[in-house]
């Protein structure tokens, strides 16, 4: 087969494994949903920029069992996220590299995970690989962007001057309230 034959959006994982297929392609960040929600918009059209990825299959032969089928994934991408330090737009880059094994269903894959040093998926005759592909870049985010050195002075303090003028300005509740009872007293007769 050809890897003309073979979609990104239906997948046979077994027959491209077994083919030692391979597929290539690009696609916008606007196109992954669950991406876009954390993307860092004011910087950049998300229509523009694009992951760039390459995934092969393999078959590897078993000793006294069937062949697994394996997946190899790469990407590359330049995701605009936002610097929870300084609140300015940034750009990560992600260049990643997984492999991925098939087994028959999902009791196989809970009962081989622990074992299993590979990522394990269940195969399928219309696997999703671009779900896959946003999977891994959710993961590959930091759980925190920031920058290595902020473009712009980063405040590190909690209040300013105006907010301490402020405050010492303001009067203080309980020194009200004893003016009001010296005012109370002097009133009494």
């Amino acid at each position: 087969m050809s890897s003309t034959t073979f979609r990104p959006d239906r997948l046979d994982v077994r027959a491209f494994a077994q083919n030692a297929a391979q597929l290539s392609g690009e696609i916008t960040l606007s196109k992954l949903e669950r991406l876009a929600q954390d993307l860092y918009r004011q910087e950049a059209d998300l229509a523009l920029k694009t992951v760039n990825w390459q995934a092969s299959g393999e078959s590897v032969a078993v000793t006294g069992g069937a062949a697994q089928s394996w997946l190899h994934l790469s990407m590359q991408a330049q995701i605009p996220l936002q610097c929870q330090r300084c609140l300015q737009g940034m750009t990560h880059s992600i260049e990643t590299e997984h492999s991925f094994r098939f087994v028959k269903d999902e009791a196989e894959a809970n009962a081989q995970d622990d074992d299993a040093e590979e990522d394990l998926l269940v195969a399928s005759k219309q696997f999703n690989l671009l779900e896959l592909i946003e999977d891994e870049l959710v993961m590959a985010l930091p759980f925190v962007p920031v920058h290595e050195v902020c473009p712009v002075p980063v405040k590190l303090q909690a209040s300013s001057e105006e907010y301490e003028a402020a405050l010492n300005e303001k009067p203080k509740a309980f020194a009200a309230l004893g003016e009001l009872k010296s005012v109370l007293k002097k009133a009494k007769p």
